[in-house]
């Protein structure tokens, strides 16, 4: 369906819904959405609503309501606004200490055992390593940077052998940083089991090259008691909203990032989208995510930065919105199922790629579009007569948007002067914000992750299944391979009493089959289901 716009009228739209927020770097225009005149009159209430829920939030009140939690986030960038000295002063007291141990691991005054640090590997999984990736990639540059970073974000093997190579003869210069809120994270632990056999295998002290971020009486605080150092996370920050804690803060300033710039370009963002007005950004968002799904999320965000810098970005904002707003209750215990699909890498690469898709087929989604104003750092060169690449850039956004547009595909555009850490500070809090605002007006908790924790509990039975399946291969070993003993996925079942369970048994012996060191050797048949195993050693 084509748009009903001319460009006048757009323009004239385009002057009523465009805001420039100097203070932060920023600008939002929410025109090329097409809500009616009357939509923000028309949602009062709720808007009003939103914006006394989260005034209660900062003021900590229980706004995680199953867990009995705050929700604290907002105080790591203003520490005055925590509801309690205490924790005013064990804020402060963190960034403190990670500005110092930074210090003292640049100055080399903290090094491993091949010398001073030069690199860091951030074991985490979620947004214990999205948040500090997307960090790392838009800021960090290998000419300035102090340390590399690599990270461990999956209990994948392959993907950790492959990051210890990358590695190599370094891992004496290698400061481990192990974070876990409460110490039980299987990939997480799974990864500092493998971290630590790789220093071992190299004859290296794990302890000697070892940082943890965990919270105080953790399983991982009791580990890392002989550790280089230990720093705080809370039970009021959720792995979403932890960049800026010592979850992010730490590795960021080992990196070489000003984190301080970081936190104020938050904590300016902070301020504004804190004001009970339509003019707050963070609101302009939500409303609009608000608009385009019908408060149902019955469309897809799109999120198209071009820059490559900010690659990461729909990665780390998938977590933060679909982990928060995917919920099947309201906080009403209403069956809901709500959510927002996020998807997105970056422009102008995905105009070679589903921006096709996004201009000629299904109308099921909106677009935001990410414009940073400057090119580079240093000069550019002209690749046409009074053109550079940069301008090229720009050209294919707008080009896009307006494509899009005159096929009545909705699109919001954020604008940045560049891509500093105050202004991912912003990013991030801007962000973190609406999605806030947005659960009050969908009325959902977006602290929480039962869907999370119900998949860590099944993954955890399987395992428990595992172990019995293995038990009985191992029980019935042979030494030589023998396809009268081996047995198929059902005779298996069938011998430990979880004859339901078949298909997920099928689906182990094949894993177990498929790795030479676990000695299952598979008997093929014509029909697949019946292959047989048998462990041969």
């Amino acid at each position: 369906m084509k748009s009903s716009y001319n460009k006048q009228k757009l323009w004239e739209r385009f002057q009523k819904y465009y805001t420039e927020y100097p203070e932060l770097g920023l600008s939002l225009d929410i025109s090329r959405m097409n809500f009616p005149e009357n939509f923000f009159k028309k949602n009062k209430s709720l808007i009003d609503k939103a914006f006394d829920d989260m005034a209660n939030l900062e003021k900590g009140k229980i706004a995680n309501p199953d867990e009995k939690r705050m929700v604290g986030h907002y105080w790591l960038r203003n520490a005055e606004l925590a509801p309690n000295e205490d924790l005013k002063k064990e804020i402060k007291e963190t960034l403190d200490k990670i500005l110092e141990f930074a210090d003292d691991v640049h100055d080399g005054e903290i090094e491993g055992a091949g010398g001073p640090f030069e690199n860091i590997l951030l074991i985490g999984i979620g947004g214990s390593a999205l948040g500090p990736q997307f960090v790392a990639r838009a800021l960090g540059n290998p000419s300035t940077d102090q340390m590399r970073i690599y990270f461990f974000d999956n209990t994948d093997p392959d993907g950790m052998d492959k990051t210890l190579a990358e590695i190599g003869d370094d891992l004496d210069v290698t400061l481990c940083v192990v974070v876990s809120k409460s110490g039980g994270t299987k990939e997480t632990r799974n990864g500092m089991l493998e971290a630590k056999a790789a220093y071992e295998k190299r004859g290296l002290c794990f302890e000697d090259h070892a940082v943890a971020v965990t919270m105080t009486g953790s399983a991982l605080s009791e580990i890392a008691e002989f550790w280089i150092e230990t720093f705080p996370m809370w039970d009021w920050v959720g792995g979403r909203t932890s960049e800026t804690s010592a979850v992010g803060l730490l590795v960021a300033a080992l990196q070489g990032i000003d984190i301080e710039d970081f936190l104020s370009g938050a904590e300016s963002c902070d301020e504004i989208t804190r004001l009970p007005s339509l003019d707050n950004p963070a609101m302009r968002l939500a409303l609009m995510w608000y608009y385009a799904g019908e408060g149902k999320g019955s469309k897809d965000m799109v999120i198209l930065p071009y820059k490559d810098r900010l690659e990461l970005f729909s990665r780390y904002l998938q977590q933060l919105i679909m982990e928060s707003l995917g919920k099947a209750l309201d906080l009403d215990g209403k069956e809901v199922h709500q959510g927002i699909a996020v998807y997105g890498n970056k422009g102008s690469t995905d105009q070679h790629a589903f921006v096709q898709q996004l201009r000629d087929g299904l109308n099921n989604f909106f677009v935001t579009f990410i414009e940073v104003k400057k090119d580079r750092e240093t000069t550019s060169i002209p690749v046409e007569p009074g053109v550079c690449s940069g301008d090229y850039l720009q050209g294919f956004l707008l080009g896009t948007r307006q494509a899009l547009f005159e096929s009545g595909r909705e699109s919001i555009t954020i604008t940045i002067n560049d891509v500093s850490p105050f202004e991912v500070g912003v990013l991030i809090a801007l962000y973190e914000r609406a999605v806030g605002f947005y659960a009050s007006l969908i009325n959902i908790n977006a602290y929480h992750q039962p869907g999370v924790e119900a998949g860590k509990k099944a993954a955890n039975e399987i395992l428990k299944l595992k172990a019995k399946v293995q038990a009985y291969l191992i029980a019935n070993k042979v030494s030589k391979p023998d396809p009268k003993k081996a047995k198929t996925a059902e005779q298996i079942a069938k011998a430990i009493g979880c004859e339901e369970d078949v298909e997920t048994i099928f689906k182990l012996c094949e894993h177990l089959a498929g790795n030479a060191d676990r000695y299952v050797e598979k008997t093929f048949n014509q029909d697949p289901t019946k292959a047989a195993y048998q462990i041969v050693c």
